[in-house]
């Protein structure tokens, strides 16, 4: 049911069904004739054929055996016929596609809104495909308040409750097509339950059960610290973890940044089990909101919930959001890690304005045509035209919050040799970004094809308003660049690169080799300061 809600899976169910030659009616009738076989069939099926009948292969190994070379084969062309058509072909091709129109959320009518008992909030969207659902509760806090709670969290995965072990606990779920969810970032806490609505009643009283009555398991405590020390040093060897969550969160935030705020392990080696649990019987307790996507009504929805969500009479106000206040990068500065490798990657980072929703349509806009995809500006001068960068793409990022800067992120990665051209090619292109007529029409007709080709549908109309909240907004802002997209100008852009863009300090961040980076072109950019991993990372 899950895979169907999906046109790819659709599609591909349609050609499966075209291959095997299987009828479309006994196609979609599998479910119900996979119900009909028994244990006993199966035990019946693997008695009669898998015997001893079988082929074992072995692989030995051998250091100093000769290897065995093979001659290169020669290739015989194949001839393209690149003007042959098909009559199929042609009368397809002839017909051409109907013009899409966008389809954008509305918030008032897409989005039911209810209250539970003490108040909390619940946001409907209904389910009219099938018989699925999807419910969260969200809490806004998260590790940013207390480092222990992501853990406990991601604990709760890993424990069983008051009647059944973790594993058992796993096959209930099972049993009643349903399966439950933790996570948490920074400022929020999702616990999410999906599956069959037609079990909704029993898996919330499991669900609740798990929040309720956890019960610690030191080995489970054990085994996931561990986890998470090898995934810390996993990190550390990872460039791209390097770049863009380490250097840009100490170049935004300085050392003490969401990055680096993390039990050192000392500390994580010293929780207790206990400490967690009662982390994790706390969740319910704190002032939260439930999102449900699923075929019920929202009467019944809301007398089950009422029932069945156990919270305390008065919840508790989660506590004031840990904010880490963005530093002004006034001077331009070069940081830089050390990393052992032939190619050298870098990514400018400038801050821009706060998060203002009637620039949105020209950002997008300028990312379409200056920095994003194959297309762009920014990959075909560096890449394509001067073979200066692997990969090269420039942003003006938004933030995720209305009282949050945007910022211009600007990558490329090259040869160590290629740095001082690389580097100076994508300073010019910053500074004055050229008119390419056809680029600059093909990105206007881009980005509004790929908003009318777009569809937030299901659980995402919730969490697309759930984003929405977080900046002010209380409709779909697609539709503003929708709207504005043809009306825009290259004038117009080019202002707003100059404005915002041009000119603006840069931390650069730059990952390398010691040995093969070019320190004197470094310098020309801004004052160097090497970062060693322990400082970005903050262990």
């Amino acid at each position: 049911m899950r895979a169907y809600e999906r046109n790819s899976e659709r599609a591909d169910a349609f050609v499966t069904a075209f291959i095997y030659d299987i009828p479309w009616a006994d196609y979609v009738n599998r479910p119900e004739e996979f119900a009909k076989i028994t244990k006993q069939d199966v035990m019946a099926v693997a008695n009669k054929y898998l015997n001893n009948n079988y082929v074992q292969v072995y692989k030995r190994t051998d250091k100093n055996a000769a290897s065995l070379k093979v001659e290169k084969p020669s290739i015989t062309p194949v001839p393209v016929n690149r003007e042959a058509q098909s009559a199929y072909y042609s009368d397809f091709m002839a017909k051409g596609p109907s013009e899409l129109s966008p389809v954008f959320v509305d918030y008032k009518t897409d989005i039911k809104e209810a209250k539970l008992k003490n108040d909390i909030p619940l946001l409907y969207t209904k389910n009219n495909e099938n018989g699925l659902f999807q419910m969260y509760y969200i809490l806004d806090m998260g590790s940013d308040n207390d480092p222990k709670l992501g853990m406990a969290v991601n604990y709760l995965k890993f424990l069983g409750n008051d009647k059944y072990t973790a594993e058992e606990l796993k096959k209930e779920f099972y049993k009643l097509g349903t399966s439950f969810n933790v996570s948490a970032s920074g400022d929020q806490v999702y616990v999410s339950l999906s599956g069959l609505d037609e079990n909704f009643e029993p898996a919330l009283a499991l669900f609740e059960s798990v929040l309720q009555n956890p019960k610690a398991d030191q080995k489970a405590l054990d085994d996931m610290v561990q986890g998470m020390l090898k995934a810390r040093n996993d990190a550390k060897l990872n460039k791209g973890v390097i770049l863009n969550q380490a250097l840009v969160n100490y170049a935004k935030y300085g050392p003490k940044n969401p990055f680096t705020s993390v039990l050192s392990e000392k500390e994580l080696k010293a929780v207790k089990p206990q400490e967690l649990v009662n982390l994790i019987k706390s969740i319910p307790t704190y002032e939260h909101r439930v999102l449900y996507y699923g075929p019920r009504e929202t009467d019944k929805l809301v007398a089950t919930l009422n029932a069945g969500h156990i919270v305390p009479a008065k919840l508790k106000p989660v506590p004031t959001e840990k904010v880490y206040a963005e530093l002004d990068i006034k001077q331009p500065m070069v940081y830089w890690v050390d990393y052992n490798m032939v190619q050298a990657e870098l990514m400018f980072l400038t801050k821009a304005d706060a998060f203002n929703k009637a620039m949105v349509p020209t950002i997008r806009l300028y990312n379409q045509y200056f920095g994003a995809g194959m297309s762009s500006i920014v990959f075909q001068e560096l890449r394509e035209s001067k073979a200066l960068a692997y990969s090269a793409y420039s942003s003006y990022s938004t933030a995720a919050k209305k009282d949050r800067s945007n910022y211009i992120m600007s990558y490329i990665g090259t040869q160590s040799d290629k740095l001082p051209e690389a580097m100076a090619g994508m300073q010019e292109l910053l500074t004055n970004m050229p008119l390419a007529d056809q680029n600059f029409e093909l990105a206007k007709a881009s980005l509004r094809n790929s908003i009318s080709s777009e569809r937030i549908t299901k659980s995402s109309i919730l969490f697309d308003y759930e984003r929405a909240k977080r900046l002010g907004l209380d409709y779909d802002i697609r539709k503003d660049v929708y709207e504005s997209a043809n009306s825009l100008t290259f004038d117009q852009l080019q202002a707003f690169q100059k404005k915002f863009v041009s000119g603006q300090p840069q931390a650069i961040l730059v990952i390398g080799s010691k040995d093969r980076l070019n320190f004197k072109e470094l310098e020309k950019y801004g004052k160097v300061k090497q970062l060693s991993l322990e400082e970005v990372f903050g262990y």
